[in-house]
């Protein structure tokens, strides 16, 4: 079984569960990163998710089973290259892009329910702007 997590939106708590079966180098980075603390703001080009931009940081794994299009609720890890590194957590319709093109990332974890509230949320990011953001162990 999965490892359960708690994602954290300005406050607002989620369970989640980790994607190790289907990403495990990306999810072992996200292990060692716990409790995994940054600003949530809204993406530019993808769709509806937030992001969180972390610059020229290079995560050193492979592709796996990477996506351009999460699903409500799934958190990835876009580690750099045409673009910079990235986790982006989709709330609804997704097509992950940037400035430089498409872009595919390796599932890290999936909100458990309760994705009509992640949607508020997602919506209130949009007009309102950035929310904590925190990753941990449950």
């Amino acid at each position: 079984m999965s490892q359960q997590l708690l994602v954290s939106i300005g406050g607002e708590r989620f369970e989640a569960v980790l994607e190790d079966q289907v990403a495990p180098k990306s999810c072992e980075w996200l292990l060692r990163q716990l409790p995994y603390r940054s600003k949530l703001i809204h993406v530019r080009w993808s769709g509806e998710a937030c992001w969180v931009p972390m610059g020229d940081l290079q995560v050193e794994v492979p592709p796996e089973e990477a996506t351009r299009h999460p699903r409500p609720g799934q958190l990835i890890l876009y580690p750099g290259g045409i673009s910079e590194t990235e986790l982006l957590l989709a709330y609804g319709a997704v097509a992950f892009a940037s400035k430089a093109g498409p872009l595919a990332g390796n599932p890290l974890l999936t909100v458990a329910g309760d994705l009509d509230r992640l949607a508020e949320i997602g919506r209130a990011i949009l007009w309102e702007g950035a929310r904590e953001f925190l990753v941990e162990a449950a």
